[in-house]
Parts: structure tokens; C-alpha cells; sequence
């Protein structure tokens, strides 16, 4: 797969892949700058910045002027804010790239931040954390977060809190954008079917204004424990929800790739073996699924499901003993082809449309100031032995890395550290 990677004079860096047989193309405008660089006091603007870009800009005045530009094209669009980086994208079939391409760059540079939006905006983001704290399968993800990192920035909410997001006030936003989006931490990547010499030259002319002021920086995650920890959030629910899994390695080891063959195998599919015994053996789950992430500093390996709340501590010792498992016994060469031909194949297919193309080349430039190939990612997966993977479950599936974050309707905290103590 044929990619360019292009820095201009300000630092900006254009990447374009090229798809001469595609029918869309999407541009992608990426900031190495999310939540984890954000002071307690600041925890939730990045987020709540990206929501602004769509209120307004001189050429788009309102929200509904913005909205109509690409609606009417039959355009996709949208904008997310992570740990460590925000994004804003638009996808069109191919002939209205020109229009894709002008309105990201108009919210993305000339967004008015004006006061009046930023107080409708504050209910918008209050009900949105309302939200999320009334969905307990996707807050317990953040509660995970919580418990390995705790009160620094890697784990707060990305979201913020209600009582920052009453509090912030305009001046706040012009500051946080001139100290944290800049030239030289900002990534434009184009990706589907254009006039590559077009293209290139429109976004020189769009971008040439950018601020060039130097990259923000973050505080490094800091990273001390010991023992299994708990993190238990009371709740009257039906099922229980909960996090267990282990920290691992993030970008900066290649185990990161083991370690994601490790997830996929654990539980990554229907056929993976969490979902095996949790869900089709012992009947404890509808859903149960396993993941790595890996950050920049930091990474994890974790299962997540939704349990019946009096057979929580059962369902959480099965998972232990699949964990356990890894360690002691050896993974067949068909059951590790199994989950490198799912991760291949997976990749496959989530690169067939032209923005999530856009992200995975941006993604990797903004985090790591490179770029894998499918081809390349392929070839490190395939390399990948039982043996590695049981060096790996050795390494991190130890009770010194063991956590469970947990909501449902319990309130013996000590029932279950005793568990994972017994790891």
C-alpha cells in the first residue's frame, strides 16, 4: 500500500494514500494533544474544544450552517477526542473532496469560541457525562482507567468533570488551542481517490496561517503497584459489569503485537476462549470480550463483561483460571493461526473504507512518529511464536499487575481482593 508523507515549511505533516479505484476519499486533521495533557483544573476541555469547532466560524456562522455543508453531499462527519490526540474528519465521494477538505480546515482553523455557544454547549456536555454514567457497560472502561492510573492524567475522564465543565469561560479555550494546537503537532492525511498535486496545494494554502508555536508535552504515567486492586462502584443494576485484566506494554515495546495475539486468543472472538467458557460453557455472560490498548507510556490487557450480579465472583475466578492458563500450558500452533488470521484479516477489512484508512496511517504518525504498512504489521504478527506468547502471560499476568474495576450492587470490597489475592 503506496502512501506519501510530506512536511512543510511550518512543520505540518501531509499524508497521503492514494486509492486510484476508490469511490470516496476522506481527510483526516489529527492534534498529538487529548486529556492526558490537560491539568486537573483543565480536565474535560479538550473534549469540550472539539465540541465548539462545530458552533460556528466566520464563512459557517451557526451550527446549522456547518451541519448543512456536507448533509447536503451526503457527507460523513465528525470529530473525537482521546488520551492523546483529537481529531476532526469528513468523508465524500471523491468529487466533493474540494468541499471536505474546506470544511474541515474552516472549523478546524476559524471557529469563533464564542460565549453564548459555550454556555448551550455546557448542558450539551453535562447530559452527555449523564450519559455515560448511566451506562454502565462503557463507564466501567473508564473506571478501569481509574484504578490503574489514578489522580493523574491518564486517569480522568476524558469527558472532564461537571464541575469543570460549569467553569470553564472563553478565555480558557483561547488559551488551551494557542498552547496545544500547533503546526508541528498537527497531521493532515488525505486518503481514497484525488489529483495528488491538487490536493497537496490546497492544503499548503489552507494550513500555510497555522500557529508554529512549539508541540505541548505531557507528564509521563506514573506507574506503582504491588498488590491487586479493587475499585468497586455501587449500583443498582441487573447485571454486573466489570474490568479484569492486567497492565502490559504500550507503543513504546514491540510486545505490544504479542500482546495483542494474546487478547485476540483470550477473548477477541466467538471462538476465542473467554467467550468459550464465560458465555457457551458456563452460561455467566452475554457479552465477554477481551482487548489491549497500548498508549504512548503506557498499556494494558483487559476482559470485560456483564455478569449476573450473585455470580459475580464465580464468573471473575473463570477468568482467572483462562488467564492462569497462559502461563502453564502451551498454545497449539492451530490455535495461535486462529488469532494472527483474525487479526490479518480484521485489519483487512476495517481498511476498506477511505477514512478509516485516513486514521490508521495518521494515527500511527501522530503517536509514533511512524507508520507500519498493512504489510509490515502482517509480517511482525506472523512471527510470533507460542513461545513468545507464553513469555508474555509469564510476564504480565502476575498479581503485582492485577486489577478489577466493577459496578453493580456489591459492597464487599474485601470478597474480592480476596480473590485476586489467590492469583
Amino acid at each position: 500500500m503506496d502512501f506519501k508523507k510530506i512536511k512543510l515549511k511550518n512543520g505540518l505533516r501531509v499524508i497521503l494514500v492514494p486509492e486510484k479505484t476508490a469511490k470516496t476519499a476522506a481527510i483526516f486533521v489529527l492534534v498529538g494533544v487529548g486529556s492526558k495533557y490537560e491539568t486537573k483544573a483543565l480536565n474535560g476541555i479538550s473534549h469540550f474544544l472539539e465540541h465548539l469547532f462545530f458552533k460556528g466560524t466566520k464563512k459557517r456562522p451557526t451550527a446549522l450552517k456547518i451541519a448543512e455543508t456536507l448533509d447536503r453531499v451526503g457527507g460523513s462527519y465528525n470529530a473525537f477526542t482521546s488520551k492523546e490526540m483529537t481529531g476532526y474528519w469528513a468523508k465524500v465521494s471523491s468529487e466533493h473532496l474540494d468541499l471536505a477538505l474546506d470544511f474541515v480546515s474552516d472549523i478546524f482553523l476559524n471557529s469563533k469560541l464564542e460565549q453564548k455557544e459555550i454556555a448551550k454547549e455546557k448542558g450539551v456536555i453535562l447530559e452527555e457525562i449523564n450519559m455515560y454514567l448511566d451506562s454502565p457497560r462503557q463507564y466501567v472502561g473508564e473506571l478501569w482507567e481509574d484504578v490503574l492510573y489514578g489522580d493523574q492524567p491518564a486517569g480522568r475522564d476524558t469527558i472532564g468533570t461537571k464541575e469543570n465543565i460549569l467553569k470553564f469561560k472563553k478565555n480558557d479555550f483561547v488559551n488551551y488551542l494557542k498552547n496545544n494546537y500547533s503546526s508541528k503537532n498537527t497531521i493532515i492525511c488525505a486518503a481514497g481517490k484525488f489529483f495528488e498535486k491538487q490536493l497537496l496545494a490546497q492544503i499548503k494554502n489552507k494550513f500555510k496561517g497555522m500557529a508554529i508555536s512549539p508541540a505541548p508535552l505531557k507528564s509521563g504515567v506514573i506507574e506503582r503497584q504491588t498488590t491487586p486492586q479493587v475499585l468497586l462502584r455501587f449500583k443498582q443494576t441487573d447485571q454486573t459489569h466489570l474490568c479484569l485484566g492486567f497492565r502490559g506494554f504500550g507503543l513504546n515495546s514491540e510486545k505490544r503485537f504479542a500482546q495483542e495475539v494474546l487478547s485476540v486468543l483470550l477473548g477477541g472472538n466467538m471462538s476465542s476462549r473467554m467467550f468459550s467458557v464465560v458465555r457457551e460453557k458456563s452460561g455467566l455472560a452475554y457479552y465477554v470480550h477481551t482487548s489491549s490498548e497500548d498508549y504512548t507510556d503506557s498499556g494494558y490487557l483487559v476482559t470485560q463483561a456483564g455478569v449476573p450480579n450473585l455470580k459475580t465472583k464465580e464468573a471473575i475466578v473463570l477468568m482467572l483460571k483462562e488467564y492462569s492458563k497462559l502461563k502453564t500450558t502451551d498454545i497449539s500452533k492451530e490455535e495461535l493461526k486462529k488469532a494472527k488470521d483474525y487479526i490479518n484479516g480484521s485489519m483487512v477489512l476495517g481498511l476498506e473504507s477511505s477514512d478509516k484508512l485516513a486514521s490508521f496511517f495518521a494515527s500511527q504518525e501522530i503517536l509514533e512518529n511512524k507508520i507500519l504498512t498493512p504489510s509490515e504489521i502482517k509480517a511482525i504478527i506472523n512471527k510470533i511464536s507460542p513461545s513468545d506468547l507464553k513469555n508474555i502471560a509469564k510476564e504480565i499476568f502476575t498479581k503485582q499487575n492485577l486489577n478489577l474495576a466493577l459496578i453493580g450492587p456489591h459492597k464487599n470490597k474485601g470478597e474480592l481482593e480476596a480473590i485476586l489475592n489467590n492469583f
